[in-house]
């Protein structure tokens, strides 16, 4: 008997692929959202320690263009790279070809960085819980009344 037409493996492998391919784009879609806020909150992190922030070129990025942002905070140097693409959001920051004092050493490692930043948030948490206003501590208390 001769069949016209794909086979039904082929079909199902068909299918199969488009299913796949379906995830592929929402995970990339999520990626780039995901991509895109850490970029903001990197940039508004900068601002707030303008004292310390410097964007340099990556050691060993190559013709990529990537580039790091160091700063100090708590203490301590943290960097994150910077794809070319998200450059633009740092224009507040000095740029320097070569990181300098504090920065010119190599940062933490990525794990001694997390646990260096939870610590510190977990500082500035109590701190300002201890330094707020009593009237800032407690919710308000709703009237019933009308």
């Amino acid at each position: 008997m001769l069949r016209h037409g794909p086979s039904p493996d082929l079909d199902d492998c068909r299918q199969e692929l488009a299913r796949w391919q379906r995830h592929a784009d929402s995970f990339e879609r999520e990626l780039t959202r995901v991509s895109f806020e850490r970029a903001h909150l990197l940039a508004w992190l900068a601002a707030l320690h303008p004292s310390s922030a410097v964007v340099a070129p990556a050691v060993g990025a190559g013709p990529d263009g990537t580039h790091l942002l160091r700063l100090v905070a708590g203490g301590r140097q943290l960097s994150w790279r910077l794809p070319p693409r998200d450059i633009p959001l740092f224009a507040h920051v000095p740029y320097t070809e070569r990181a300098t004092g504090h920065l010119q050493r190599d940062g933490p490692t990525a794990a001694e960085q997390a646990a260096h930043i939870r610590s510190h948030t977990r500082l500035l948490a109590i701190e300002g819980t201890l330094f707020a206003a009593p009237a800032e501590r407690r919710p308000q208390a709703r009237s019933t009344e009308h």
